[in-house]
C-alpha cells in the first residue's frame, strides 16, 4: 500500500512529537502546547502515513502567521506572499524511501492551488547539512540570504523556490 498524505489531527500529536524528538538536533524542541499553537497558525500541516502509522510530517506557514521563528520573520520582512516550511520530519525507520519528496510535491501542489509563488525554507550551513542542501536543490531552491541563529552558534541558508 502506498503512503497516504492527509491533514494532521490532534490524535497524531503523540506521533508528531516523537518524530520531532527523534530529529531534534536539526529542529527546535516541541511540546504538545507548542505543537497545538503552531498547528492553529499553520497553512499546511500534513502527515504521511504508512500502514496507518505517522511516518512523516510537514508544517508550513503563510505570511501573516503569529509565529516567532527568526527564520520565518526574516522572510516576513522581505516577501509579501510566501509559504514557509518550518519543519519536515521523516521517521528514521522510513528514511531513504522518498517520503520527504512526496510531502514536498504535495506542498508545492498546495502552493500552486493557492496561487503562492514563493516557497521558502532554511537549513543549516554551520554546522553543514549537505543532505538537506542537495534535497532542496533538487526542488529548485536557491539561497536568498543567510543568518546566524541559536545565539550565534548556527548559521542557516535562507532559501526560496517557485512551486
Amino acid at each position: 500500500m502506498d503512503p497516504d498524505i492527509r491533514p494532521a489531527r490532534t490524535t497524531d500529536y503523540r506521533d508528531i512529537l516523537a518524530l520531532n524528538l527523534e530529529s531534534e538536533a536539526m529542529l527546535s524542541p516541541l511540546d504538545e502546547a507548542r505543537l497545538a499553537q503552531l498547528d492553529s497558525q499553520a497553512a499546511y500541516h500534513r502527515v504521511l502515513c504508512d500502514q496507518g502509522r505517522v511516518a512523516a510530517f510537514l508544517l508550513a506557514f503563510r505570511e501573516g502567521a503569529d509565529y516567532d521563528s527568526p527564520n520565518y520573520l526574516w522572510f516576513a520582512q522581505r516577501y509579501e506572499r510566501f509559504l514557509y516550511i518550518d519543519r519536515v520530519v521523516v521517521a528514521a525507520s522510513h528514511q531513504g524511501r522518498g517520503l520527504g519528496a512526496q510531502l514536498y510535491r504535495d506542498l508545492f501542489a498546495f502552493a500552486r492551488e493557492h496561487a503562492i509563488d514563493a516557497v521558502t525554507c532554511e537549513f543549516y550551513v554551520q554546522p553543514p547539512n549537505e543532505a538537506s542542501r542537495r534535497f532542496h536543490a533538487g526542488f529548485g531552491f536557491h539561497e536568498v540570504g543567510t543568518q546566524w541563529v541559536a545565539g550565534g552558534t548556527k548559521q542557516v541558508s535562507l532559501q526560496i523556490a517557485t512551486p
